[in-house]
This record gives C-alpha cells, structure tokens and sequence, in this order.
C-alpha cells in the first residue's frame, strides 16, 4: 500500500476511497503494520519533540523542557496505548455488527477503525507546538464524518437504515475508549515515569 496518496484520498474524497478499501484484500497485520504503526507514531513524535525541544510554558517556572528519558518514554506509552485503543474498537465494531444488521468481519472492522483516524493522527504533527491540542481534537473530529462514510459504504454491509444507529454507537465507544485508554495512559506514565 502506498500510504501517502491513501491519507490524501481518505481525507480528501473519503466516500470514493472507501469503495477502493472494501475491495482490497486486506489483513488485520497488513493494516497494523502498512498504516496505523505509521500514522500513529505521527503524534507520539510530534509530542516526544515538541516536550524535548519546544518544552512547555508553566507560570512561575518559564519554558519546562522534558529531561529526555521521561519524555521518550511517556511517547512510547502513548504510542502503544493508540494502537491498543484502535484495535479495541476495531473488535468492539465488529461484535456490535449483528446489533445493526452488518456482517461481522474483523478485517472491515479494523478497517473502519484504523482508517477514521488518519485525521487525528495527521494533526497530532501539530503537538510539536504548545497550546494547539485542540486543533488534534478538531482535526479528530473530522475523522467520525470519514467513519460515517466507511459505515455508509457499507463497509460492513449495513443496511442504509441502520448507519445512524451503528455511527451512534460507535462514537460512544470511541468517546469511552478514548477516555479509559487517556486514563491508564497517564496512570502508567505517571506510575513508572515520574
């Protein structure tokens, strides 16, 4: 897979590059290891940098740079907990596919995932730079409309019908997941670098 025209393709013309997706033969390992290591190291990077060299404004202390260590391990943690947190909602999709009338099928499933977060980890570029955070969320939210198009596809054979619902129920999940894995995330970081 060339990755740079997919991001482009997925970001750009979502609907049309999900009608290529479905038809690629695809492995839950392909995916893993052509994309989401990729991308995803994208914002781990970005943060490992930004803490390192850029550092952070805190009142009373001036610029806060991370002593090295900390802040390559807490990048690591990051890295490997976002792909935990897409994997864990690629097989929460998929047993949620019969609730829905989809065909469940982990490879579309993760597709689904792994896919509807290319504009999150592209913007995570941006924690290079303190106080844009919330441009990676804006950049993520994005990433549920290329998630509703996948559903819409249909990636999973949902009926038209039921997309809503099962775009519904996803976003839940992803909120949740996102939630608990933010919170180990940071429980484990301060646990074992501090």
């Amino acid at each position: 897979m060339d990755i740079v025209p997919r991001v482009q393709s997925i970001l750009l013309k979502p609907k049309e590059e999900w009608v290529k997706i479905k038809a690629e033969p695809s492995t839950v390992a392909e995916l893993f290891t052509s994309y989401a290591m990729v991308l995803a190291a994208i914002p781990a990077v970005g943060q490992f940098l930004g803490n390192i060299l850029v550092g952070r404004r805190l009142p009373m202390v001036g610029v806060f740079r991370w002593p090295l260590g900390r802040a390559l391990g807490n990048a690591v943690v990051s890295y490997v907990f976002s792909l935990v947190a897409i994997y864990l909602f690629a097989l929460i999709i998929n047993e949620l596919a019969p609730n829905f009338g989809s065909t469940k099928n982990l490879t579309s499933a993760l597709k689904l995932a792994v896919y509807s977060m290319t504009p999150g980890w592209v913007a995570g570029v941006l924690n290079l730079i303190p106080g844009t955070a919330w441009l990676v969320v804006l950049a993520s939210l994005y990433g549920l409309y290329i998630l509703y198009a996948g559903l819409d596809v249909p990636l999973m054979d949902t009926p038209k019908d039921k997309v809503p619902g099962y775009l519904g129920a996803s976003i839940i999940i992803v909120i949740v997941i996102t939630v608990v894995v933010g919170l180990l995330r940071g429980i484990f970081a301060i646990r074992y670098h501090a």
